[in-house]
């Protein structure tokens, strides 16, 4: 059985600035952590977090496709298990902005409760780059 993480946050930004946060190396470390990630198809990179008693921290991916500034998606491999990261970018109304996030392929119910545990607690740091 594979289950599937899906979440929705709203933020008074442009698209063009969630882009730029969601995609470019500097701003990524910022709210997330330290990573070689480029938004170029094919491109291979690695976010390392902070450790703890239950993952190691490290993440490998590839980036699947970026269709900027409205659809970003890459593998998320961790922990002998492999994800797919679709985030997609809509202007909800004037000002603000929908990113929703889709993680699918997980095994477990243990992962997707700590993954939405890691993205709910990225994104408060998230918003901060924005402003």
């Amino acid at each position: 059985m594979s289950f599937t993480l899906s979440m929705d946050f709203q933020f008074a930004t442009s698209i063009e600035k969630a882009w730029s946060a969601l995609t470019d190396s500097g701003k990524l470390a910022k709210w997330i952590t330290e990573n070689d990630f480029e938004p170029v198809p094919g491109h291979g990179f690695t976010f390392r977090h902070q450790p703890s008693e239950w993952w190691d921290g490290i993440v490998e991916g590839e980036v699947l496709a970026a269709d900027e500034p409205n659809r970003l998606s890459y593998s998320w491999a961790s922990g002998g298990e492999k994800q797919t990261v679709t985030w997609t970018l809509q202007h909800v109304e004037d000002g603000k902005i929908n990113l929703h996030l889709e993680q699918t392929g997980f095994t477990t119910t243990q992962g997707l409760e700590g993954a939405r545990y890691g993205w709910s607690n990225w994104f408060g740091e998230f918003a901060k780059v924005l402003e």
